[in-house]
């Protein structure tokens, strides 16, 4: 099952130039593999792999991984002058025994008939839409990266497994056995020792999948020998879908068998890389590239966990801000671990669009740089956004209105050229900025009142703006609120700046205040201000 077709990157001269010394993280992983064969020449194919675990739904981590991939398939595509056949292929893990209950999914007591057995035996809780748990999980799986234009191969392991595409090197990997668990068992405790097998049964009676040790295993004949549940010994040929790996040998095995390329995977899978390169090699594959990047936390600095479900969904995110901006967070210092919360989002968007605008002004090189490049498959839409999201979310604020044309009606104040018709950009993250803070600003608000201090130097604020030309832009009044804050001994003018935020607002913080007077308008600043020394917007 394929998704959508490869971009056209638009490969100039110059452009391959900038990529070959480029320092984006996406251009020195797509270098990896072009050295990869450098002395052999390219394959007919290269082979990109993402992992998916269907135990629990799809989440934004999942998204990132698809996402960061493309991107360094894009570079490796500019690298090559897009010469060399390119294969994403999106795994899913959903021969997995389902080993708990996922808290995030309905009909808890149905599923607990059927813990141990494959995902994609489980029935499905959401519905009798799909055949199974592992099936419904897919099937999100794709439709969110068709939604997002991503080019891929959907590939099932229980589909991979039972039609045979793993038969050869599965009985390959019965005469490795011994070479795989000599691998293995030092990483094991000793208890787990003592029962561990590479191989893990489908008991023909119970449908679970086994965690039993092997009485014998015979190479030539492709068979397992090995205790049921009930203890009656039962001999089964590992070929047609009847016995899995566990899952670091699948790892190996999986690299091995298709002749993976590259493959990137979180943290948590770092500590066992060296293994899984080495089962690889055991069964005769070159082990891919890798590249290991940072976890997401939660609100709590957690990390973000498909069975918990914490942390953002895709849905979530594309609530209150455009796909984008969530590309923009994937692309971003993907080593460094980072809170996947709600309060990341207005800094993403206003980045998104900042890097955005930047674009057409760069050269090859910085153009490689720019973050946009990656997220558009180097061919970005020239959009401006004359408002930042943190200025609309004031505006919201300053405004008490959560309706778009009221909104509009300041913006057209501001602005002429401005129309919902001329900037459907701008009307669309107008929407996600009422929602966004309806749901996380709205809750949160707490306005203080001024100190005597701080009423003096509001008072003053309100007469030199009563004195400005009402067509005054952003900068003009900025000035002159810097100036009122020196006259009102601000040695730190942040603190004057968050004192108005916080008087006028109820937030700690927000986009300049000359360009939000601006947009909001002097006359409507003025009337925050009374209402403020007056005590209402406090009370």
């Amino acid at each position: 099952m394929t998704g959508a077709t490869l971009p056209d990157l638009h490969i100039t001269p110059e452009l391959h130039a900038a990529a070959l010394v480029s320092k984006s993280w996406a251009f020195e992983e797509a270098r990896k593999i072009v050295k990869r064969y450098e002395k052999t020449g390219f394959p007919e194919t290269v082979l990109f792999e993402t992992g998916y675990g269907p135990s629990g739904l799809p989440h934004i981590g999942t998204f990132g991984e698809v996402a960061r991939t493309t991107m360094v398939i894009n570079a490796f595509r500019v690298l090559t002058h897009d010469k060399v056949a390119i294969r994403l292929l999106c795994f899913s893990d959903d021969m997995d025994g389902m080993r708990k209950i996922p808290g995030n999914v309905p009909n808890q007591e149905m599923l607990a008939a059927h813990i141990g057995k494959p995902l994609t035996v489980v029935p499905d809780p959401f519905s009798n839409e799909y055949p199974s748990f592992g099936h419904h999980n897919n099937a999100r799986l794709r439709a969110f990266l068709d939604r997002f234009g991503f080019y891929y191969e959907f590939a099932s392991a229980t589909d991979y497994y039972q039609s045979g595409k793993f038969d050869d090197m599965l009985v390959h990997a019965l005469s490795k056995y011994q070479q795989i668990m000599d691998a293995m068992l030092p990483t094991l405790g000793e208890e787990r020792q003592a029962t561990y097998s590479p191989f893990l049964p489908i008991s023909p009676k119970s449908g679970k999948v086994l965690y039993v040790p092997m009485k014998s295993v015979d190479p030539e004949a492709g068979t397992i020998t090995f205790d049921d549940e009930d203890g009656e010994e039962i001999t089964m040929s590992v070929k047609g879908g009847q016995v899995k790996l566990q899952w670091k040998p699948d790892f190996g095995m999986r690299w091995a068998a298709l002749n993976v390329d590259f493959e990137m995977y979180g943290k948590d899978h770092q500590i066992n890389s060296n293994l899984y390169d080495k089962i690889c090699r055991i069964l005769g594959g070159r082990a891919p590239e890798h590249f290991v990047y940072e976890l997401f936390l939660d609100q709590n600095g957690q990390k973000i966990s498909k069975t918990k479900g914490n942390g953002l969904t895709i849905d979530e995110w594309l609530t209150y801000a455009p796909t984008d901006s969530l590309s923009l967070f994937m692309y971003t210092k993907p080593r460094t671990a980072k809170r996947l919360y709600f309060d990341v989002i207005p800094r993403q968007v206003d980045e998104y669009f900042q890097h955005l605008a930047a674009f057409e002004n760069q050269d090859a090189a910085q153009r490689l740089a720019n973050p946009v490049w990656h997220i558009h498959s180097g061919n970005p839409p020239k959009i401006g956004m004359p408002l930042s999201y943190s200025m609309l979310l004031n505006l919201v604020s300053a405004s008490n209105s959560e309706d778009k044309a009221t909104l509009w009606g300041f913006i057209s104040n501001y602005d002429k050229s401005l129309s919902p018709k001329t900037h459907p950009k701008l009307d669309e993250l107008v929407g996600f900025a009422i929602r966004y803070f309806a749901d996380f600003v709205k809750p949160n608000k707490q306005f203080r009142a001024p100190t005597e201090a701080e009423q003096a130097a509001l008072a003053d604020l309100d007469k030199k703006l009563a004195t400005i030309d009402p067509l005054s832009d952003g900068e003009a009044i900025q000035t002159e609120v810097f100036s009122i804050g020196k006259d009102h001994g601000y040695e730190n003018l942040r603190e004057w700046f968050q004192a108005l935020y916080q008087i006028l607002l109820g937030e700690d913080q927000g986009p300049r205040f000359g360009s939000f007077v601006a947009l909001y308008g002097i006359d409507e600043t003025r009337v925050l201000i009374s209402k403020a020394l007056s005590g209402k917007l406090t009370n």
